[in-house]
């Protein structure tokens, strides 16, 4: 069992020992040497958290005005309201099965979550996050129900406070809690030649948490960790989520053991250089010829309309992991028609799921149970998401990323200053930037391919367009947040962006 993390202690990157015997092996030849980059200055900050976006995806327009809609509608609270007898404690008691509000407390190691996971949750500050005029916010106060069983951190509240459902339309910008920046930690994961890079780099110590658990199943589920993820919109939690769809798609999940599932099968007591191409979809690969580059590697992980016949002397031919999300996955089958008509089912290829809000928990479920999604959850792209993977699908290579990871990703990496606009309910990373970080705690070396890059305006919107189009900077996403990211990444040595003059 994992311990706790308090405030203020720090997480070791890479023992001594490890990296007298990394020296010894040679391991990584070649390998990177990171230059010492300083996030947290003035100037370097204020460009990280600059925006250029003001465009809205159509089906993200939709999701606002119905945010909209939501902060019209009247919540009827009664703050004075008293439990009037005994057998109503009880009954509230005895039905912790789907709990509505945040309790005054919060949770950090309950006995139900002692018993269902093995996690840990750090306490690290963030150094990305903004400062803004509102205070951080502490847990909403929520009526006690009875005494509490287990150890909570608390906060004062009346002994009878009503409880209050969260809402994106309830808050101007992004609210800040006081456990924002604590995660799930996995104990299981071996060191790595990335995180030892991060141990010499000034810059990305203070954000790497070599540590961090990646992906979410049945033993990360209780309704502690739904108290916990309900302050957070998803894809970082499960804030106007349903509980019993969360909770039935979870719990189906079986247990994944084994966080960094790249050194699971090694029999080798120092682990290898692992090697990764991450190929996005930028035109810049349009006449690149990296395709026998990208395909040299250990591991090739491919995003969304990743589109290879045709072009494979730009990018390659193999698939180890493919990441997207439900509506990524079904539109551009659809969109993309001949040139993606499947997506990749190479032998041992594995899945990352990234899950954006109802719509994907819908389409796992149907996924899961091999049935049709339910009416209105990408019906229209084809009703039984099964029909789109092999007849040998299965779980044991459908990895579903946590929703702390995703929160890790945008608290420490891509927090855009759009999280502190109205509309900040909009913003999440792109579907590329969370592969390219996932496969940055998953390999030991990483390039990067297909990417934003500094000049590029030069290319097409993506390398399979027949005609020229620019690429289109939209409010959900930050897009020269991200290319000024993968820039500072590059120049630190952490990771290599391909690149053309």
């Amino acid at each position: 069992m994992s311990s706790i993390l308090t405030q203020g202690s720090t997480l070791p990157f890479i023992s001594l020992q490890y990296a007298k015997e990394m020296l010894q092996s040679n391991m990584c030849q070649n390998e990177l040497q990171p230059a010492p980059i300083e996030w947290d200055s003035p100037s370097l900050q204020k460009e990280t958290l600059d925006i250029n976006s003001n465009r809205v995806e159509p089906d993200m327009g939709k999701r606002m005005a119905a945010d909209e809609g939501d902060a019209t509608e009247q919540q009827a609270e009664d703050k004075n309201e008293t439990l009037a007898s005994s057998e109503k404690q009880a009954e509230a008691k005895s039905d912790p099965s789907a709990p509505k509000g945040k309790e005054a407390n919060v949770k950090i190691m309950g006995k139900d979550q002692a018993q269902s996971t093995e996690a840990s949750v750090s306490t690290q500050p963030s150094v990305l996050r903004p400062i803004v005029q509102d205070k951080v916010h502490p847990t909403p106060l929520v009526r006690k129900v009875a005494a509490p069983t287990t150890q909570f951190i608390t906060t004062q509240a009346p002994a009878a406070t009503e409880k209050r459902t969260l809402k994106i339309a309830d808050f101007k910008s992004e609210p800040r809690w006081d456990f924002e920046d604590r995660y799930v930690l996995d104990s299981s994961s071996p060191p790595s030649v990335m995180r030892a890079n991060a141990a010499k780099s000034d810059w990305l110590r203070d954000l790497f948490l070599p540590n961090i658990t990646l992906f979410i199943d049945r033993r990360h589920f209780n309704n502690s960790e739904w108290e916990r993820l309900e302050h957070f919109k998803p894809p970082f939690g499960f804030m106007q989520l349903n509980y019993s769809l969360v909770k039935e798609v979870i719990t189906m999940l079986p247990p994944n053991p084994y966080q960094q599932v790249l050194l699971m099968n090694s029999s080798r007591q120092m682990p290898t250089c692992i090697t990764c191409a991450v190929v996005g979809n930028g035109g810049i690969l349009n006449n690149s010829r990296m395709g026998q580059e990208i395909d040299s590697h250990d591991y090739v992980f491919r995003v969304s309309g990743a589109v290879i016949k045709g072009y494979e002397k730009d990018v390659g031919t193999r698939t180890s992991f493919y990441g997207f999300t439900a509506y990524s996955l079904v539109a551009s089958v659809v969109s993309l028609g001949s040139k993606f008509s499947k997506i990749p089912m190479e032998k041992g290829i594995r899945y990352l799921h990234f899950l954006e809000g109802d719509r994907d928990f819908e389409w796992l479920k149907a996924l899961l149970l091999n049935k049709n999604v339910r009416k209105g959850f990408l019906d229209e792209y084809g009703p039984r998401p099964r029909d789109r993977f092999s007849k040998d699908f299965s779980l044991d290579n459908y990895l579903v990323i946590h929703p702390d990871f995703l929160r890790y990703i945008k608290n420490r990496f891509l927090r855009s200053k759009t999280l502190d606009m109205p509309y900040w309910g909009l913003y999440r990373p792109t579907t590329g930037a969370f592969l390219l970080l996932t496969a940055l705690h998953l390999c030991d070396r990483v390039s990067a391919y297909g990417y934003i890059t500094d000049n590029y305006q030069k290319y097409s919107d993506h390398y399979y367009d027949k005609e020229w189009n620019r690429l289109i900077f939209y409010t959900n996403h930050d897009f020269d947040l991200e290319r000024r990211v993968w820039r500072k990444l590059h120049d630190a040595n952490v990771m290599k962006l391909y690149q053309r003059s």
